[in-house]
């Protein structure tokens, strides 16, 4: 194994940890194969780039690091952009706070929840001390590796803008606010897992990372728009709510140390930003053992859920699917989205950004009247809810559980036809339609109910697409294969090539709108396409899918 350049440097403080009745060399055999492992493991932010490969001497989490150089570049105007320190740095503390909390529930779950030293290590003559420092000892290099990517631009900034005592004070400030992190981020794990099974966190530790994926897709667009909002001669009421919120403890604090200016608001929230990550330590090391035996409860897989038999989903079935067959696929197709984590880490961000992207392109729409808005074709911006189908029917191929794909080829199936149909279909209205739903619901109480007629053509264009992306894309039976095929970039072209037909449903769409009864004129010559294509589709045979 490969002797890292972080272990040599722990090497300094071997006395340090042995003091504390740390067995250090066995505590740092641990880290080293921790080390290892750590190096086959891709950070969410590329899981969905992540390619199948030797990574024993390449550790792809620091590799990934630069994203959050870039990412604390946006803080330097925090730092440049004048000397009301409660209010820049306070914003400043926070985003960097949004950043490491995120990662750390996102990237870093894996080394707090992990259980294998439980089961490999426990039974072995190993310290128990031993083992849970050499777990918070990982945390603390990879939580290190993070903060230094994200602030060391900015605080070089601020060290030549505003000097050493800026820079040391700024420092001491992002050590405590890196405590409080990791204690409650392990504080909220023993909470869930008292109360609840292995298998709720590991649901919410995916919409976590979800919601990470999704934050970065769109946080580029929303950060450039909220420096417009930004009063530099912004004053600050004290009022007692705000005590609740832990980034002004630390504009507070640099405040008072950059002005000398001791106001008992200043000096209580100084207080708590000092004791509070101290005391958040401590109850964490308190609970440390509580915390390991609840560890066991991931395990645990929960009890599997009874299908409840719905009469009017029954009937609904019976209406989109017109075989048995294709009913059976679009249940395990809709079970299969539904229920298989690695699938929904990479779709669902897709999913939310559909929802958020219209409202992004009509910011602008905004600040004109309600009236105005109301009577303008702004609505047509729901078209771009469809360019993440291409990406998503590629997707469909997918699965962690690709090795049981053997069923397809000993189940008693006559044709391929219901597999592809009845997948597409579970698609659609599992999926993509609850996102739409949620957008014509919007769009309605913006623009009126005259807008019906355009959302149902939408729609059938958003199916019509869905087939035309199957039949251009090469052909492979649903969740069949491994994620670690997956290349994002290698589909780029092709994506970028089916997004086309987006802008041409939606040149048309708008034309259709240019004469009387157009729209549904449009939506007849939909309908027949869709339904032409829909028969032409689906004929595929098994020589197509070994091609």
């Amino acid at each position: 194994m490969q002797d890292y350049r972080t272990l040599k440097l722990l090497d300094r403080f071997e006395k340090v940890f042995s003091s504390f009745g740390v067995d250090y060399k066995i505590m740092r055999r641990i880290l080293q194969v921790k080390l290892t492992m750590d190096g086959r493991r891709v950070p969410t932010i590329f899981s969905q780039n992540a390619k199948k490969q030797d990574k024993e001497t390449n550790n792809q989490y620091i590799k990934s690091l630069w994203i959050y150089v870039l990412f604390g570049l946006f803080m330097i105007p925090f730092v440049l952009m004048g000397d009301n320190y409660l209010f820049q740095m306070s914003l400043f503390f926070g985003v960097f706070t949004f950043f490491v909390m995120t990662s750390m529930i996102a990237d870093f779950s894996t080394v707090l929840l992990d259980i294998r030293d439980r089961n490999i290590l426990y039974p072995k003559p190993v310290d128990r001390k031993t083992i849970s420092t050499a777990k918070m000892v990982h945390v603390v290099i990879y939580l290190s590796f993070l903060t230094i990517a994200l602030v060391s631009i900015p605080l070089i900034v601020g060290l030549v803008k505003n000097g050493i005592f800026f820079f040391l004070v700024s420092v001491v400030n992002i050590i405590l606010i890196d405590m409080l992190v990791v204690a409650l981020t392990a504080l909220i794990y023993l909470t869930i897992l008292r109360f609840f099974d292995g298998e709720k966190l590991k649901d919410i530790i995916n919409y976590v990372q979800i919601g990470l994926s999704l934050m970065i897709m769109v946080g580029y667009q929303l950060l450039v728009r909220s420096f417009q909002f930004i009063d530099l001669t912004v004053s600050l009421e004290p009022e007692w709510w705000q005590i609740f919120i832990f980034p002004m403890w630390y504009g507070a604090n640099m405040e008072m140390m950059m002005k000398g200016d001791f106001q008992p608001f200043y000096l209580i929230f100084t207080a708590l930003g000092i004791l509070i990550p101290l005391l958040s330590i401590w109850i964490y090391m308190k609970f440390n053992h509580a915390f390991e035996q609840n560890l066991q409860k991931l395990t645990y897989h929960g009890k599997a859920k009874e299908t409840k038999h719905n009469k009017l989903r029954h009937l609904f079935l019976k209406v989109i699917c017109h075989s048995n067959e294709e009913r059976a696929f679009f249940r395990f197709a809709s079970s299969m989205m539904r229920n298989e984590r690695d699938f929904k880490l990479k779709v669902y961000p897709s999913l939310g950004f559909s929802i958020v992207m219209p409202f992004i392109l009509m910011m602008n729409e905004f600040d004109k009247t309600l009236k105005n808005l109301s009577t303008s074709k702004s609505y047509l911006a729901i078209y771009f809810s469809l360019i993440i189908i291409p990406t998503i029917m590629i997707l469909l191929k997918f699965s962690g559980k690709y090795k049981g794909a053997w069923i397809y080829r000993v189940a008693p199936i006559q044709q391929l036809k219901p597999i592809f149909s009845g997948t597409i279909k579970a698609f659609i209205f599992k999926l993509y339609l609850p996102v739409y739903l949620i957008l014509s619901a919007v769009f309605i109480a913006l623009f009126g109910v005259r807008i019906l007629p355009d959302l149902v053509v939408v729609f059938l264009n958003a199916c019509t697409y869905a087939v035309i992306c199957f039949m251009i894309l090469k052909k492979a039976i649903p969740f069949s294969e491994s994620f670690n095929q997956y290349n994002q970039n290698s589909n780029g072209a092709l994506v970028f090539g089916l997004i086309l037909f987006v802008a041409l449903f939606a040149g048309l769409h708008f034309v259709s709108t240019l004469f009387s009864y157009g729209i549904y004129l449009y939506m007849v010559i939909t309908a027949i396409c869709l339904a032409t294509l829909w028969k032409l589709a689906f004929n595929i045979t098994w020589e197509k899918i070994i091609e």
